[in-house]
């Protein structure tokens, strides 16, 4: 693949993310994504043979800045980092991200994007997955840190869906995640008193 047409691909794919970003997963169709890109709407299908690659190349982008922003807010450069307060800023990274990039984060987690393997997805999502297991598993040395770290993943999306659409404020009185998400740490990783 030449410059231009790397230029077309990647213009393609950021025309997608700022779509999404925009107007939401629905707006997502490659006649829009060509249109706004300035191309025929049968331009994409030269880079992206099924509008699910299209889709997957536009959630990869997603899962890059998530993990960027988690590297970035849990990074532990000389070993020395509390695993528990990584975890903490993990998440908060997580459930801002899911919060101020609700499209995206729709999109990220569809299932037919995950589960088509070929897609390429997987590659992108697991290492930040693999990072959970590793923190929990330095916090929760006598717990099966997959399956912890797979109920708090669960605890944050939940957090991050209910709280989106307003229905924790309304029960709980809440008017900020935080305690939400130390309340999900505590409850999957111990106090941390």
């Amino acid at each position: 693949m030449d410059a231009s047409e790397s230029g077309l691909r990647d213009r393609l794919v950021e025309v997608g993310v700022e779509l999404v970003a925009r107007e939401g997963v629905q707006a997502l169709t490659l006649r829009e994504i060509a249109r706004r890109a300035g191309v025929s709407h049968g331009a994409p299908r030269r880079y992206f043979p099924t509008h699910l690659e299209l889709l997957s190349a536009i959630a990869r982008r997603g899962f890059t800045d998530l993990a960027a922003g988690a590297t970035a807010a849990a990074g532990d450069g000389d070993g020395t980092a509390d695993p528990r307060e990584q975890l903490e800023a993990l998440a908060r990274v997580y459930l801002d991200f899911a919060l101020t990039n609700r499209g995206m984060y729709e999109l990220m987690f569809r299932h037919d994007l995950l589960e088509s393997g070929h897609l390429g997805l997987r590659d992108t999502s697991l290492p930040l997955f693999g990072r959970l297991v590793e923190l929990v598993g330095r916090v929760r040395p006598d717990a099966d840190a997959r399956l912890v770290a797979g109920a708090l993943w669960a605890n944050l999306h939940g957090v991050a869906q209910l709280w989106g659409w307003g229905s924790l404020q309304l029960a709980t009185d809440a008017d900020d995640f935080v305690p939400l998400l130390r309340s999900a740490l505590d409850a999957h990783l111990g106090s941390g008193a």
